[in-house]
């Protein structure tokens, strides 16, 4: 192949422009389309609408600020030598940069910066990590392209745990991927739109791996499992509804009073006199004592400490009742599991439980992670 300097037109007709140094040492070059293919064994099957395609190819017309990683066909062929015939007579292919190449086609762009490294084709498993792993990272990514990306690099790796260690994950985080790999096509869709939340598509996936379901006995279980989860959620409303009309009104705040602040005097009612009021006599009568009713109510003593405890003012700080403290000395003595408490029920189990029980227990804890879909590993730092 000619070789050509720099200032040398690569935007001239393609079948006849070379391809300028194609040597793979990972430098800069810009390479016209017509000698450019994509891999093969990219598991990313959707890289957007023609309408996106199009914003995007008009984007990198004017300026495209991330080159495409790519390796000599040489090296492509040495690892995939069957994929010869698929990729035609190219100088390049793409190990990343597909939606870029594509983009570029669709608005008819003559070519594309590259930087050219056959490290990235060295093996199989070195190619296939850097195929995936740029996708793997992303926070857009399809879940269903993810779950396929990571079962590539499991057949690559050998092993679940192999690719695990290798993205410093746990296992669980593979099996997790792996498990919607199970799923019937038109339910992978539902994944796809979001219809079917990754909890339930993951409980599902494992279901179909071990029971064997086609098409329809998983889309009849997903039906099923939505009625369950709208009974659930009408239950939980209805729950709560009926909790909040359970509330009694509030009772008025009454202020205790205090030796130093009497009550104000009550006046005792006048009687009522009768329409025929007896006439005086020589016998003196005897007033009769008015009912307790009637009576003004005599001044509250102060309150004997000696025999009663003084009650606590309203929203006065309460020491714990005696089943409070109960509770918090059995957990010390270790009497009673801190079952509100889950560090300190971890921290109980490590010091207590045999080593091969301890072991069990994790796994067993661990299994019913993965199956109900829970992240349970802390957040990394950047």
């Amino acid at each position: 192949m000619a070789r050509r300097d720099d200032f040398d037109d690569f935007f001239a007709d393609d079948d006849v422009t070379p391809v300028v140094d194609t040597r793979a040492d990972g430098r800069l070059y810009r390479v016209p389309l017509a000698r450019l293919s994509p891999n093969l064994v990219n598991p990313r099957q959707d890289f957007g609408t023609e309408d996106e395609l199009i914003d995007f190819g008009k984007s990198l017309a004017r300026r495209q600020n991330q080159p495409c990683p790519v390796v000599s066909r040489v090296a492509y062929l040495k690892l995939w030598p069957d994929h010869a015939d698929r990729i035609g007579d190219v100088d390049y292919v793409l190990v990343s940069g597909e939606r870029r190449y594509r983009a570029a086609t669709t608005v008819g762009l003559p070519a594309l910066d590259c930087v050219a490294n056959d490290d990235f084709a060295s093996d199989r498993k070195t190619f296939m990590e850097a195929v995936v792993s740029e996708n793997v990272d992303r926070q857009n990514f399809d879940p269903i392209e993810e779950a396929y990306a990571v079962q590539s690099l499991v057949r690559e790796f050998g092993s679940n745990r192999a690719v695990a260690q290798h993205f410093e994950r746990v296992d669980g985080w593979v099996t997790q991927r792996l498990l919607l790999t199970n799923l019937a096509s038109e339910v992978q869709n539902l994944v796809r739109d979001k219809a079917m939340p990754l909890e339930a598509a993951r409980k599902l996936g494992k279901l179909a791996r071990d029971n064997g379901w086609d098409a329809k006995q998983q889309t009849v279980w997903w039906e099923e499992e939505q009625d369950r989860r709208a009974a659930a959620s009408a239950a939980r409303s209805a729950a709560r509804k009926a909790s909040r009309d359970a509330v009694p009104p509030a009772e008025p705040t009454v202020v205790p009073q205090t030796a130093t602040s009497p009550p104000p005097a009550v006046q005792a009612p006048e009687p009522v006199r009768l329409a025929a009021e007896p006439s005086f006599t020589a016998v003196k009568q005897v007033p009769t004592p008015a009912p307790a009713a009637d009576r003004a109510p005599a001044l509250p003593s102060a309150p004997s400490t000696a025999h009663e405890e003084p009650k606590p003012l309203p929203g006065a700080r309460q020491a714990p009742d005696a089943a409070a403290t109960a509770r918090a000395e059995q957990i010390a003595e270790g009497r009673r599991m801190p079952y509100e408490n889950g560090f300190q029920v971890s921290q109980h189990l490590i010091r207590k439980m045999p080593r091969e029980q301890l072991v069990l227990a994790i796994r067993e804890l661990v299994q019913y992670a993965v199956e109900e879909g829970l992240d349970v590993m802390p957040q990394s730092t950047p």
